[in-house]
């Protein structure tokens, strides 16, 4: 019998087996930020086993609270940043070269196809759009990995969810991903790594891969993987170019982890996009959607444009596109973070951010703080954002308040009308 991306992965790092379906892997990689990392550094230190595994195989960033806010976030950032300087940690990204995890570390050149990663953050997966196994843990499991490199997961099961048909012009990654969760549920893919492919995904950037991977925990998925190809070379061949002779011998060592064409699967989906319209969260769960065109009665008051999902240049380019030369409703407060510091010059450079500004748009530091709550963007009780996020859940954004979570372009449309609009109606 074959074996599909993650088995092949799981098999190349395996270090030990606990019964029949736990197994222990070596890790190539291990995440950090200052919400979850302090609780495992107070722990290790607590136990006497102030230690890590291998200092340049930890990477750590400030970016929930950024700029500290208050002198508990402002402990939780000390925290990291003693400790990565105790323990000689290279690549710790603090305030003025930090931004946003899942798409700061990518950018570095931190993600490889058939990496095992892990991250005290649920939407770690993203790096699977990659190829790597990528997984958000709790605390005890972050513990071990700082300190001996590697973790123990279940056995992982897999589905295989192919992407078809044409998609629809002013249709996106994120549109396609909550179609798939809506198809799913929440729980669906529960204990499951999501294979995402077909020609839809294959034509897809690496941005948008990594837009569709983000969400995989959203339908309960340990992690979402795209199979390496070309993009991925593209992507990754400034920081890889020394380890392979041409970029034919990369490419040949990416087709390592695509799937055995026998290899045997949870469940087989084929996703049909043609027909898809852009679509919108209408409770508190990421699987309750329908097309937005359905929910225009829906008024907002904050529409925001940034996240892990949806803050990098590709989806700043596709909102400034629906955005330049027109102003957003008055009683709506746009937002907008870059992702990462790279992100923000980019847009800068290309007259994005004047484009924001000029329809009425704050421009934020890089940072996800507004996504869960936290800063830079907190709703009050019973206010409405339309968002570009990867949670709805009831309070995520601030206590008794609702988000919609949509696509870049669907929110500046909605910016622009004041109420959720599809993007063909923003002018209007």
């Amino acid at each position: 019998m074959g074996k599909t991306v993650v088995e092949k992965i799981m098999d190349a790092h395996l270090v030990d087996r606990l019964g029949e379906d736990m197994v222990v892997l070596r890790l190539d990689a291990v995440f950090c930020h200052e919400i979850t990392t302090p609780l495992a550094i107070a722990d290790l230190v607590a136990r006497g086993k102030d230690r890590v595994f291998d200092p340049s195989r930890i990477k750590a960033v400030i970016d929930h609270v950024s700029p500290a806010k208050d002198s508990k976030t402002a402990m939780q950032g000390k925290t990291l940043r003693d400790w990565a300087r105790r323990h000689g940690i290279q690549d710790f990204f603090d305030i003025g070269r930090n931004g946003i995890c899942h798409a700061l570390f990518p950018e570095k050149g931190f993600v490889r196809p058939g990496y095992t990663i892990i991250m005290g953050d649920s939407h770690t997966c993203t790096h699977g759009a990659f190829g790597a196994f990528a997984a958000g843990v709790g605390t005890t499991d972050l513990e071990v990995g700082i300190l001996k490199g590697v973790c123990a997961f279940p056995r992982q099961k897999t589905i295989r969810i192919e992407v078809t048909g044409k998609l629809p012009e002013g249709v996106y990654a994120k549109d396609i991903v909550l179609s798939i969760i809506g198809e799913l549920g929440v729980n669906g893919a529960t204990n499951h790594v999501i294979e995402f492919c077909g020609p839809v995904i294959d034509a897809l950037s690496m941005e948008a891969r990594m837009t569709i991977c983000n969400m995989a925990i959203e339908a309960g998925a340990t992690c979402g993987i795209c199979y390496p190809d070309e993009t991925t070379l593209a992507y990754l061949w400034p920081f890889i170019r020394k380890e392979y002779p041409d970029r034919t011998h990369c490419l040949q060592d990416f087709q390592r982890w695509l799937p055995d064409a026998d290899a045997d699967y949870a469940r087989v989906m084929v996703h049909d996009v043609s027909g898809l319209k852009p679509l919108v969260t209408f409770g508190f769960k990421p699987d309750q959607v329908q097309p937005a065109e359905q929910m225009q009665d829906v008024q907002v008051d904050q529409v925001y444009i940034g996240s892990c999902t949806n803050g990098r240049i590709e989806d700043l380019r596709i909102a400034a596109d629906v955005l330049k030369g027109k102003r957003i409703q008055p009683k709506v407060r746009g937002i907008v973070s870059p992702a990462t510091p790279s992100v923000f010059q980019q847009a800068l450079k290309e007259g994005i951010l004047e484009v924001f500004l000029d329809a009425g748009f704050c421009v934020t530091n890089p940072t996800c703080g507004a996504c869960l709550g936290m800063s830079n963007g907190i709703l009050a009780e019973g206010e409405v954002c339309a968002s570009t996020t990867n949670r709805n859940f009831n309070g995520r954004m601030g206590k008794g308040g609702m988000v919609h979570l949509m696509s870049p372009a669907t929110a500046a449309a909605t910016a622009l009308a004041g109420h959720i609009a599809p993007a063909e109606r923003g002018g209007l």
